[in-house]
């Protein structure tokens, strides 16, 4: 089976894309399929990382800095249209994650594959796909895309199909409970994090001035302030610095406590029970950020800009003073992702197999 992905990473889009068509590709190829990835060469892209997985990936070039996409749809589509041409064999699905894509894409690549399938958080336009996948939460999540996909479609929604890596189904395996003490705190806002709340976030532990609390601070390959990142946390006592790890699920199961964005991120820390104190660093991430935290997974703080060092240590404080609040947070975080199954986590897969 022949499977193409179309997405792209960048410093003003983020990594989450290219990260959870990952998880989703090296599931696929442990099946047996043989998976190439469509990638535009943005300021920030993981093309190498991708390729280092074993995959094939065809190049788009860059194009505009106008548009953070890069170029517009009508390129987009034509540039990609050439490679399925070029590769002149049957292509079964094309897995496209992209919020500058929607059915002007999708219908002009239509004839050049069996299948489409589309994965969105959005529902803010119409697609023309056989499939979709929306792993985030929302209070009217059942009815979202009702209006924007076509009838025939098959509808995958709720973090009960999320996209998580093989390494955190492992850690889940022997997970301890916590007892919500604050001993171990992560510190992770993506792979790119342009805004630095990374920073911010480290300030923030640091005011407490708690040399017996452990913090591990991860960033990624693209994040623009890696070095001066790395500088900061050499001069603070008990702070180890990580950049693009293998190991995030050992890390979120060591830590008592989380700092970072919404988006898929939110989902890994969850699936581990690990509460968070959780900043808005894009749009996107507001209206699911707002439901976990209505159901008392997390701490939300509400958009990145508006929030201080200061407002960041009040609530690590409170965290701190308050094991029985943090333990019911872990409590309710898994809760949110527990539904899971091994036919949830495989419906996906079997869809695409076509075993369904």
């Amino acid at each position: 089976m022949n499977i193409y992905f179309r997405v792209d990473a960048s410093l003003k889009i983020g990594t989450g894309h290219v990260m959870r068509c990952l998880t989703l590709a090296e599931e696929l190829k442990i099946e047996g399929a043989e998976v190439t990835f469509i990638c535009r060469e943005l300021e920030g892209n993981l093309i190498d990382l991708i390729k280092s997985k074993g995959f094939k990936v065809f190049r788009l070039p860059f194009q505009s800095s106008k548009d953070k996409s890069g170029t517009t749809w009508e390129i987009d589509a034509k540039q990609t249209i050439n490679v399925l041409k070029e590769e002149k064999r049957d292509i079964d699905w094309l897995i496209v994650d992209h919020y500058a894509l929607d059915i002007h894409w999708e219908s002009q690549i239509r004839r050049y594959v069996k299948k489409i399938m589309v994965i969105d958080d959005l529902a803010n336009r119409q697609h023309d796909c056989d499939l979709l996948l929306d792993q985030n939460l929302y209070k009217n999540m059942e009815k979202r895309y009702d209006k924007l996909v076509p009838h025939k479609c098959i509808k995958l929604l709720g973090p009960k199909y999320a996209l998580l890596r093989s390494e955190f189904k492992t850690v889940r395996k022997s997970l301890e409970e916590r007892d919500g003490n604050v001993e171990r705190i992560l510190i992770f806002f993506g792979g790119t994090d342009p805004t630095n709340e990374t920073e911010k976030a480290i300030k923030a532990v640091s005011s407490l001035n708690k040399p017996n609390i452990k913090v591990d601070v991860v960033v990624g390959e693209a994040n623009p302030n890696k070095k001066r990142i790395k500088k900061l946390c050499s001069t603070i006592p008990n702070v180890n610095y990580y950049c693009q790890v293998e190991n995030m699920a050992e890390l979120m199961a060591n830590a008592d406590l989380a700092i970072g964005a919404g988006g898929s991120s939110t989902w890994e820390r969850c699936y581990v029970g690990l509460p968070t104190i959780t900043l808005i660093v894009a749009e996107n991430q507001s209206e699911m950020t707002v439901a976990v935290a209505e159901k008392g997974a997390i701490w939300n703080l509400g958009y990145s800009f508006n929030v201080t060092i200061e407002m960041i240590t009040n609530v690590l404080k409170k965290a701190i003073n308050s094991p029985h609040i943090l333990k019911e947070m872990g409590k309710k975080a898994i809760d949110l992702i527990d539904s899971r199954s091994i036919s949830n986590d495989s419906l996906l897969i079997q869809y695409i197999l076509g075993e369904r």
